[in-house]
């Protein structure tokens, strides 16, 4: 494993040119892929992908890929998603309208409500399989705040 520059994400390339270290894609267990990745390209108003091999893909605006992948032994994980504020109040409507849980905080503690951290609004709700995904306007800071 090639050492880590002390440089937030970014590593040294043989040439000695720096090059930032991004996310591209994750796989993400579902009992039905495709109505997984459907929920979530509802929720979040972006077209489903075509499948690709045993995938089906949505791919976010910063062009992450989630691949949904079929399984038989799903553990929710949990899944965040910048949003544009413009863009929070139609979404947060398609989760309410979808009839799942949804929760100010990431325990489930504070359901049916919003929270406000970092000055912005963010809800966490439940996906078909329990994964817990997130939206939220404003990216968390460098210290915890409370939800």
């Amino acid at each position: 494993m090639r050492p880590r520059d002390d440089d937030g994400g970014r590593r040294r390339e043989d040439d000695g040119d720096m090059t930032t270290v991004e996310l591209n894609h994750t796989i993400v267990a579902a009992t039905d892929k495709q109505a997984s990745a459907r929920f979530l390209a509802h929720i979040l108003d972006i077209e489903l992908a075509d499948p690709w091999g045993p995938f089906q893909p949505v791919t976010v605006g910063n062009g992450v890929t989630l691949e949904f992948l079929d399984s038989d032994d799903v553990h929710p994980q949990h899944y965040a998603f910048l949003v544009a504020a413009d863009d929070f109040d139609a979404i947060f409507g398609r989760i309410r309208a979808a009839g799942v849980g949804f929760y100010a905080d990431p325990f489930r503690q504070d359901p049916g409500r919003i929270n406000h951290a970092y000055g912005g609004r963010g809800v966490y709700f439940d996906d078909p399989d329990g994964h817990i995904l997130e939206v939220i306007t404003r990216p968390y800071g460098p210290a915890p705040e409370p939800l």
